[in-house]
């Protein structure tokens, strides 16, 4: 069956890095665009960076812009958010999301908490 398994999620002091991975399987990984959202306790999920199926095409939000960088290893079936100069506001539950637009599928998994604080 389909799975998405995020991990690296924690508690790490502002200014701090944490990097974040989400194992895919049970579909075929390299077809699929890969995002990373964020929800904070009450506020809407936000879409915080996006890889193409290739990973030739990256993009972040302008809230994490060089602070974040999103990656992706298709041998390994693996994304990835790098997260730099962690901030306080950067808190909350991080998703990785598996996108075919073409086939109109999309994938969840159950998510990693970040947590920053001092």
């Amino acid at each position: 069956q389909v799975q998405l398994v995020e991990s690296g999620g924690g508690l790490v002091q502002p200014g701090g890095s944490l990097r974040l991975s989400c194992a895919a399987s049970g579909f075929t990984f390299r077809s699929y665009a890969m995002n990373w959202y964020r929800q904070a306790p009450g506020k809407e999920r936000e879409l915080v960076a996006v890889i193409t199926s290739a990973g030739g095409i990256t993009n972040v939000a302008d809230s994490v812009k060089g602070r974040f960088t999103i990656s992706r290893d298709n041998a390994k079936n693996t994304v990835y958010l790098q997260m730099n100069s962690l901030k306080p506001e950067d808190t909350a539950v991080y998703h990785c999301n598996a996108r075919n637009r073409e086939l109109g599928i999309s994938y969840w998994g159950q998510g990693t908490k970040v947590t920053v604080s001092s």
